[in-house]
């Protein structure tokens, strides 16, 4: 018989990674002291694009109960943003000429991507870096790998924007300095229907773990 992934992951890959591993998960229990909720690109000027015309609203409320459980637990909470200073000649050619005069804007000081959506609950004794580039653990691009080292943390949870470009990349990369990750399917946002679910299913099969909120609540809490 088979089993149904709780995030809705196609049938035919789960089959196949039960049957390759010989359950559902990949990590069956978390320690919330060595665990990091990572969250990704929830600056103010990112929510306030994505609002409208996306699950943006929705993921607010299970990145707060996250937090709040794995704060609770002894666990760290790091918030990630990637203000844009100048634009490398490469970012221009991709994105544009209107589109990076927008990035660069919102990256001064105090613009609207150094600041945290005000909907999510920080803490002062939260992680705050910034990261150049898709990724929050490629080296060189951001501070988050070394800190994290320091509080000896091998798990870290990936929320946030957008599932398919940097919460995606920074949950790849953290596997390649050998985190467990664990991407959270209903606290992240996908550009568009279709990007976000390709993202889960290709994490889910080939890299580390995928499981809704309610779920790592569950583990983080567990005695």
């Amino acid at each position: 018989m088979s089993v149904e992934h709780p995030s809705g992951i196609d049938q035919r890959i789960v089959d196949k990674v039960v049957a390759r591993r010989g359950r559902l998960h990949a990590y069956e229990s978390i320690v919330p002291t060595k665990t990091a909720l990572v969250v990704i690109d929830l600056d103010v000027g990112t929510v306030e694009r994505m609002l409208e015309d996306t699950a943006m609203p929705t993921i607010f409320a299970p990145i707060n109960m996250l937090a709040t459980s794995l704060r609770a637990a002894g666990g760290i909470v790091a918030w990630v943003t990637t203000p844009i200073g100048k634009a490398s000649e490469n970012f221009r050619a991709i994105f544009g000429e209107a589109t990076t005069a927008m990035y660069e804007e919102e990256g001064k000081q105090n613009g609207k991507a150094t600041k945290v959506w005000h909907e999510l609950k920080t803490d002062a004794k939260d992680i705050f870096v910034t990261k150049r580039g898709h990724s929050a653990f490629f080296p060189l691009n951001c501070p988050l790998h070394e800190q994290l080292q320091t509080k000896n943390i091998d798990t870290v949870l990936i929320v946030g924007a957008v599932t398919n470009v940097c919460c995606g990349s920074s949950a790849r990369d953290s596997t390649a300095l050998d985190y467990k990750a664990i991407m959270i399917s209903d606290a992240l946002v996908g550009q568009s229907f279709g990007l976000h679910e390709a993202e889960l299913a290709t994490f889910f099969r080939c890299f580390g773990d995928v499981r809704p909120s309610e779920e790592v609540v569950a583990l983080l809490t567990k005695k």
